[in-house]
């Protein structure tokens, strides 16, 4: 599919290594923006998810962007989109954008690659999207640290497995596992994505359980609060 369409805007995705996909549009609808926020995408592929805080009111979407393909796509996404001028799209690295950008982040979000010392595919762009070669859990801390204002949140999408290791990366970084919400797609399921967001300031976890169906194409309530504002399938038009 090159097209995904939501019911605000529509996301182009016909070079781009990694498609819009239910984990990452849920993972986008429970982004916990604030009116506006400035926020950091970091990784930001086709731009999905700064169109997603884009309509839960960010001011400002910087998304930042390692591949061509991924750039070109994001720009143009943009550009159709409602919010055209709430956008800067940044073809470069995320390290080398850290180490020169002035700006400070309400939020940061981020779906990183997270494979480490697996075989790897033999589509470069999706090598690149999925393997942490290009952006280590050490490179990510340091230039969300950076970047993230004293009162922001980096917010992040992690499989179950990583979700320990990340942290302890994290906590040494003195950033602090605030809210984890960790999904499943039935209840017969194991859990293996977490929706996880960090800040400056020790908090008490938050730490709790999400199904996404009820049944098969039925999704649970809770589910469906969140992405109702987004999928044309909830749309009252």
């Amino acid at each position: 599919m090159s097209t995904f369409r939501f019911q605000q805007f529509s996301v182009i995705q016909k070079q781009s290594a990694m498609k819009v996909c239910t984990d990452a549009v849920l993972f986008g609808a429970m982004a916990p923006v604030q009116e506006g926020d400035r926020v950091l995408d970091m990784g930001a592929g086709t731009g999905v998810l700064s169109l997603m805080v884009a309509q839960l009111g960010a001011a400002h979407v910087t998304a930042v962007e390692l591949t061509r393909e991924g750039y070109d796509e994001a720009q143009l996404n943009f550009e159709n989109s409602p919010w055209p001028d709430r956008f800067k799209a940044v073809h470069q690295d995320i390290q080398g954008f850290s180490r020169t950008d002035q700006n400070y982040y309400d939020l940061i979000i981020c779906n990183p690659p997270f494979f480490e010392n697996h075989s790897k595919t033999t589509d470069s762009l999706r090598a690149i999207a999925r393997h942490n070669d290009t952006l280590s859990f050490d490179d990510l801390i340091k230039c969300a640290d950076h970047l993230l204002s004293d009162v922001g949140l980096l917010y992040l999408l992690l499989p179950i497995h990583a979700v320990e290791k990340f942290s302890a990366l994290a906590l040494s970084a003195g950033l602090f596992l605030s809210d984890q919400t960790d999904v499943r797609g039935y209840v017969h399921n194991e859990a293996k994505v977490s929706l996880l967001a960090f800040k400056r300031l020790r908090t008490e976890l938050r730490h709790r359980l999400l199904t996404i169906y009820e049944s098969n194409r039925v999704y649970a309530k809770e589910s469906e609060r969140y992405l109702s504002p987004f999928l044309l399938r909830f749309s009252k038009a």
